[in-house]
Parts: structure tokens; C-alpha cells; sequence
């Protein structure tokens, strides 16, 4: 089973990746882990990375691709995907469709944690203080969000269309939306 995770950053999709890696014995692929880690290992790529995310934008298509490409192609991944943070635009989505295809995947199940603005800054600003993370204020979370609802909208309607999404209320508590997911995934 390979799935799919979106959101806004700040809506859970993390909490929600490791509640379903661990309950259904799945393997993450956090694109913004991957992302983060570039950076802290201060590679060439990590730089580049680095210098978008600061400025509010998203990271390049072929950078993305790259590290997800490393996953899809290993067995020990095959069919037991969470992606989490990708795709983020249309051509990534049929990107990934691509890559999974020639290495006879699919996608079963896309999620969307449907959070408004509000509660996305009151998460960033919490999640500031408790992970010190650089990229965690609200003039850059306003940006991402802004960035992330336009750019994935094209994508929610592709994954629409092909009858894989499932819209859950993420604004709940974490123990709801958990329960919501396992009840969504037993119907797979």
C-alpha cells in the first residue's frame, strides 16, 4: 500500500505519517525530512534548498525528484510508502505516478488534512518554540501557506479524479483524525 499525505505545513501530516507508518508497518517519505536533512549535512544541494525554504518558496521540481526517486526504486520500499509533503504541484504528482509505474507501483490512497490559516499559525508558532526550527515564523508560514494552497490545488482535483482522495477535518484532535485515517485505510 503506498499513500499519499496532505496539508498545509503545520497541519499534522507529520504526526499523522508516523501514527500510520507504525500502525500499518509503512515507510515515511517526508520530503521536508529529506529536505531539512540536505541542509543540516550543509551539501550543495542542501544550500540551494536551504536558500528557497528561507525565502518562503517550495524546492525545485528536480531536487525534489531526486530524493524521491532514491525510495521508489529501493524493494525494500515497494508498496509501503507514506509520502508526506510530495507531490506539491501537478507535475510532481504525475512525475511520482511515473516513477511508481516503472517500478510496478501505485498509489492506493491520498489523505487531505484540511486545516484553516488561523490554526496553521497558532501550530507553526508552537511548533517554533518546541523544534527551533528556522523556517517556523508566521510572516513565512502566511508565505507557505499562501504557496501551498495554490500550487496543490491543481493536484487535490488530479487525485480527485482518479477517486484515490479522502478529505479528513484536520482541525480535530489527533486521536479523531487518527481514527478517521485507520477507518478510511480498512476500506482499502
Amino acid at each position: 500500500m503506498n499513500l499519499i499525505i496532505f496539508g498545509p505545513p503545520g497541519a499534522g501530516k507529520g504526526t499523522q505519517a508516523d501514527f500510520i507508518v507504525k500502525k500499518y508497518n509503512l515507510f515515511q517519505l517526508s520530503t521536508g525530512e529529506l529536505l531539512r536533512s540536505e541542509i543540516k549535512n550543509k551539501t550543495e544541494l542542501g544550500i540551494k534548498i536551504s536558500s528557497a525554504i528561507n525565502g518562503g518558496s517550495l524546492v525545485s521540481d528536480d531536487i525534489v525528484k531526486k530524493l524521491v526517486e532514491i525510495f521508489i526504486s529501493n524493494e525494500k520500499y515497494k508498496d509501503r510508502l507514506i509520502f508526506d509533503g510530495y507531490p506539491r504541484n501537478l507535475i510532481q504528482a504525475k512525475t511520482l505516478n511515473e516513477l511508481l509505474r516503472q517500478h510496478n507501483q501505485k498509489i492506493d490512497l491520498v489523505l487531505k488534512l484540511s486545516v484553516s490559516l488561523d490554526i496553521i499559525k497558532k501550530r507553526i508558532l508552537e511548533r517554533r518554540t518546541l523544534e527551533k526550527r528556522s523556517d517556523d515564523s508566521e510572516e513565512i508560514a502566511i508565505k507557505r501557506y499562501k504557496t501551498y494552497e495554490k500550487s496543490t490545488e491543481p493536484v487535490i482535483e488530479y487525485y480527485k479524479k482518479l477517486n484515490l482522495l479522502k478529505v479528513i477535518d484536520g482541525e480535530r484532535s489527533i486521536d479523531q483524525i487518527n481514527k478517521e485515517i485507520s477507518d478510511i485505510i480498512s476500506l482499502i
